[in-house]
């Protein structure tokens, strides 16, 4: 990764990255890393986060740290943001990046079990709100920090779906739009709820992007859409 202007310096700041062991999460790890931020990494498994963090260790030469996180669980969130504020005494960043996958699931709304509806409402909604007010209540104390929930366009537009069954493309279940579109709204409200204590809120929504899993053809119709 090339190096980062000075201005992008994180030096001795601690970033938690929740969802941070793989994928995008990972990617938005190494960027912490790289401009020199303590980064806590979690997932559903230890090993898995401990593996991520030595690797970012030893490309950045950074403090890093693997945590377990539930992102369902209430305790197991506690559990992590706790731990997380102790490594350094506080938490400067939080990354909201976790949620649910679709996993061997129905995602066609007529046919969608209710209760796969309910883990994703679950995990992509409720579970940032937890880490959220987690984050926050330690936030408030130190007067100061950042907190970047990652959204999606899917929270703001409806999707065009059969590009998804034309090319044998799972398409990502209703719910997960109505859980991206109530993060983009806690974002909003949490912002002017925590402007007071010196805490800023925003979020990301990034659009579709190709985990090198994607039919060729599906990529190239995705890539015509506006």
């Amino acid at each position: 990764m090339p190096s980062l202007p000075e201005s992008f310096r994180l030096d001795d700041r601690v970033a938690v990255i929740t969802g941070g062991a793989s994928g995008l999460g990972f990617d938005m790890a190494e960027t912490f890393a790289a401009a020199g931020c303590n980064v806590i990494v979690t997932s559903r498994s230890l090993e898995r986060a401990t593996q991520s963090a030595k690797r970012l260790a030893d490309l950045h030469g950074i403090e890093i740290r693997g945590l377990k996180l539930e992102q369902c669980e209430a305790d197991s969130i506690a559990r992590c943001i706790a731990d997380a504020d102790q490594w350094k005494g506080r938490i400067d960043i939080l990354v909201n990046n976790a949620g649910a996958g679709l996993a061997p699931a129905e995602t066609e709304f007529l046919k969608r079990d209710q209760r796969d509806i309910a883990a994703m409402i679950a995990a992509s909604l409720t579970g940032v709100i937890y880490c959220c007010q987690e984050a926050a209540r330690r936030m408030a104390k130190q007067n100061a920090g950042k907190i970047i929930n990652i959204a999606s366009v899917s929270g703001i537009i409806g999707r065009a779906r059969g590009i998804y069954r034309r090319n044998g493309v799972k398409e990502l279940p209703v719910d997960y739009a109505a859980a991206k579109a109530g993060v983009i709204g806690l974002t909003r409200d949490l912002a002017a709820y925590m402007a007071p204590y010196h805490v800023q809120v925003n979020s990301i929504s990034p659009g579709g992007f190709d985990k090198g899993r994607a039919p060729p053809a599906f990529v190239a119709e995705f890539g015509t859409l506006t």
